[in-house]
């Protein structure tokens, strides 16, 4: 029962990091082709119409306070020090998450052609281009609660049929 909610949260936890910064040794995705500056243009117009910055905004303050937590583990005496020298570490790496907006485009423009990213900035336009982009992460929010309520249903049929069989050889669970 829990454990479809443990592999959603185990995605959501992927796509943060994915969002936030990989570990260094993290493979970079591979761009085929430079795209053109058109299309990154484009790109990033889309981003910000969907308002992906906000997704990673905060990425280099919990990347930093991460760090922080990581070293306190093993140095609690040191923590008044670590927590000046995170709120240094996060003013003096400020505004590198743009590096993620940057990369994404990238992809983005990789992926769509020039042209389908230009007709995607003109239907973001549209009425019913704004109405998904105020609306989708609302649905995809709805949804995910859905699954999650219907994933925790599933799996007490399943647990019962588990019982079920069990009994069958003569042993309980």
């Amino acid at each position: 029962m829990k454990s479809l909610a443990r592999i959603l949260s185990a995605a959501g936890i992927v796509l943060g990091l994915a969002l936030t910064g990989a570990p260094a040794g993290a493979q970079q995705p591979q761009i085929a082709k430079e795209p053109s500056p058109a299309a990154i243009a484009s790109a990033k117009e889309i981003l910000a119409m969907k308002h992906a910055g906000d997704m990673y905004a905060q990425a280099v303050p919990n990347i930093v306070q991460q760090a922080k937590d990581r070293i306190l583990q093993s140095n609690l005496n040191y923590q008044k020090d670590l927590n000046e020298v995170a709120a240094i570490i996060a003013q003096k790496l400020a505004g590198k998450q743009q590096e993620i907006g940057e990369g994404m485009a990238k992809i983005y423009a990789s992926v769509f052609t020039e042209q389908e990213l230009k007709d995607l900035v003109t239907f973001y336009k549209t009425p019913l281009g704004q109405k998904l982009l105020a609306t989708e992460p609302t649905a995809i929010q709805t949804s995910m609660a859905y699954m999650n309520q219907w994933a925790q249903g599933f799996a007490e049929v399943v647990n019962g049929e588990f019982r079920t069989e069990m009994k069958k050889r003569g042993k309980t669970i």
